[in-house]
């Protein structure tokens, strides 16, 4: 479960422990050291001396950070213990509107319950050799049910992975968003109480788009101009299977209403190479290609001038073709997500 943590400091590149072990599990399963690095973010010769400390004692534990020598912590081992027990807390338990904890609010409860002051730096330092970072909390919706996403987890997956096996098919998670002609707007460096300005088109609208990506790291994607509905789907299946003649597909989807109407499941029922499986309601993070859609508006599409429906569909039709000529992306994108871990 995520961490309701939000620091107000800018974070630092600092790996994690769990990042570092990640990577050297993705170098043991053949993957080249160079597209490790690349879709974990760290230097080529990071990584290279995360798997030198790895081979020399062959255990994991080499990976964890070192303590360095200089001044004395602020905070005693016993203080780091109850601020843990606090931040698993959320901040509301101390009087806080909301739950998410900041350097600000931290500092505040270490003085009030540790009788302890720190500085915002030195906090921001405590929490990142505690093994915290800097992250965006995950969305989980009020109606998820999590005794169902567990019993999907246990019995689903392995089903998935016996029918991929089975038929040697090819497995794809499937989505659909729409890209708004309302820019989401990146951040740049201005002087101190100057807010800048990005002009962007004040037209509502947006495209509507539909993208598949493979557990081999091949995304396909269409673009609408209407709002999907079954036929779309149908559609964009069918393409699927033509675009893999040979093969037998496994496609994983949400319950959205097109996927699970009368029509789409009969179209799904009559085709000999296709299997489809269904993800529990509510839960988008079981699927990598909600990613494909973040990373293409809060990244490639970030701040984007278009200002009409047919400038933003050329605009969004390059920058899905240049994402799926992308691999080490994309293999970023799938195996960040958690379901990744139970797909091997």
């Amino acid at each position: 479960m995520c961490m309701p943590i939000s620091l107000e400091m800018e974070p630092s590149r600092y790996s994690t422990y769990d990042v570092r072990v990640r990577a050297i599990k993705a170098v043991s399963m053949g993957q080249r050291k160079t597209d490790v690095a690349d879709a974990y973010q760290v230097d080529y010769s990071t990584l290279y001396r995360w798997c030198q400390r790895y081979e020399q004692h062959k255990h994991f534990s080499s990976l964890e950070r070192k303590t360095g020598s200089g001044r004395p912590d602020t905070l005693e081992i016993k203080h780091r213990k109850r601020l843990t027990t606090i931040i698993m807390k959320p901040a509301s338990h101390f009087g806080y509107e909301t739950d998410f904890w900041t350097c600000r609010r931290l500092i505040q409860v270490t003085e009030s319950e540790l009788k302890v002051t720190v500085s915002k730096p030195t906090m921001w330092r405590i929490l990142r050799d505690m093994g915290l970072t800097y992250q965006k909390p995950e969305r989980r919706y009020f109606e998820a049910d999590d005794g169902r996403r567990e019993k999907w987890i246990r019995y689903q997956v392995p089903k998935i992975k016996r029918t991929a096996f089975k038929y040697r098919a090819i497995l794809y998670f499937q989505d659909e968003s729409n890209i708004s002609l309302t820019a989401v707007l990146g951040k740049t460096w201005s002087p101190k109480g100057e807010t800048p300005i990005q002009r962007v088109t004040g037209n509502r609208g947006g495209v509507s788009a539909m993208s598949a990506i493979s557990k081999s790291c091949q995304l396909v994607f269409r673009l609408h101009q209407k709002r999907i509905t079954s036929i779309e789907v149908i559609d964009f299946l069918a393409q699927l299977l033509k675009h893999h003649p040979a093969r037998h597909l496994v496609v994983v989807m949400d319950q959205a209403k097109p996927h699970v109407s009368e029509k789409t499941t009969s179209f799904i029922h009559r085709q000999k190479r296709l299997h489809v499986f269904y993800l529990p309601s509510r839960s988008p993070d079981l699927n990598p290609d909600e990613q494909v859609w973040n990373h293409l508006k809060h990244q490639e599409l970030k701040s984007h001038q278009a200002r009409t429906k047919a400038e933003l569909n050329l605009l969004a039709r390059r920058k899905l073709s240049g994402m799926s000529k992308n691999r080490t992306l994309l293999n970023g994108i799938f195996f960040r997500c958690c379901i990744a871990n139970f797909m091997k």
